[in-house]
């Protein structure tokens, strides 16, 4: 039999079997390896994989993952371990933000689109909890982080879950796709997919007030089939309070930030940093602000986890 998984629940997997909406537990059989890259879950939510019919003890054992087209990884939190998928074959990773109630760090942000390109998943951001940012200023940080990122060349929309203002849209977008949705603990992810697939109930929580967080209501990943024919499906991820990079060349970070591969095309030397050489186009272009500080501040970021050594190498 083959499927995909649908949900992983630490040891044990849930696997939809393809042409039918049955769904079986299983557990793994087997020494499961994505390119000798040590993981804390070596088989993700969005794996196709071969499953063996239940024995007389009746489990039911995943047997074999088909190559994955693409898949999105994090620095896992588990530090005897060096990643964690975060799901496989997608066809594009949602990034959950909020401008308030929390406020999104611009480097997470930067640092989960940086990771999205570099294992060649197309990104999208998600403003979510809009209804809020009722100020002036609260409106022109969002008009702001909105034109900053469509100027990129990311797909940005703002949305309310509380309200519904935005979500028409989003469905639109969602439409036909396989959507990795992920965020900061306390978005409104799992909100927002209540809203998307009304009826399914995603448990939520209240921010915490005192230090204006929110608390994991996602234990595991799990993949949703949204309404209607071919409408797509959504991977509903645990929130994550901050994103670690994986394995990155420093000769290559700029590569995943698209407005700084452009401008590095001009740089005097060819295995530019971008950090101090002469005749660097990126600090120029920095300098005139054809490039966001913050989003430089980020690229700096990544490159210090590297010069520390901060993240193992892969094994």
């Amino acid at each position: 039999m083959k499927g995909i998984v649908i949900r992983n629940t630490g040891s044990h997997y849930v696997v939809r079997i393809d042409g039918t909406d049955r769904e079986v537990n299983c557990k793994i059989k087997g020494n499961f390896r994505i390119k000798g890259i040590r993981t804390t879950n070596p088989v993700a939510v969005g794996d196709r994989v071969e499953v063996a019919p239940p024995g007389p003890d009746g489990t039911a054992y995943i047997t074999a993952i088909e190559p994955r087209r693409n898949y999105i990884i994090r620095k896992a939190s588990n530090l005897s371990k060096e990643a964690h998928i975060i799901a496989a074959n997608v066809d594009c990773a949602a990034l959950v933000v909020t401008l308030a109630h929390p406020s999104t760090s611009t480097v997470f942000i930067d640092r989960f689109l940086a990771t999205a390109s570099a294992y060649d998943v197309p990104a999208a951001l998600i403003i979510n909890k809009t209804d809020l940012l009722t100020d002036p200023e609260d409106r022109e940080l969002l008009d702001a982080v909105t034109y900053l990122y469509r100027s990129i060349g990311y797909k940005v929309f703002e949305v309310s879950a509380k309200t519904g203002s935005g979500l028409e849209r989003l469905r639109e977008f969602l439409r036909g796709k396989i959507t990795l949705l992920s965020g900061n603990s306390g978005v409104g992810k799992s909100t927002l997919v209540n809203d998307l697939i009304p009826g399914l109930d995603v448990r939520t929580a209240e921010i915490s007030e005192a230090h204006d967080t929110g608390m994991h209501t996602t234990t595991f990943s799990e993949l949703y089939y949204l309404p209607g024919e071919d409408a797509g499906a959504i991977i509903d991820t645990p929130g994550v309070r901050g994103f670690g990079t994986i394995d990155f060349d420093k000769y290559q970070v700029s590569h995943y930030f698209p407005e700084m591969f452009r401008e590095a095309a001009n740089c005097r030397f060819g295995n530019c940093t971008h950090t101090h050489e002469p005749g660097c186009a990126v600090l120029a272009a920095l300098d005139e602000g054809r490039i966001a500080q913050s989003r430089y501040a980020s690229y700096l970021s990544i490159l210090e986890d590297i010069d520390e050594g901060k993240y193992r190498k892969p094994f």
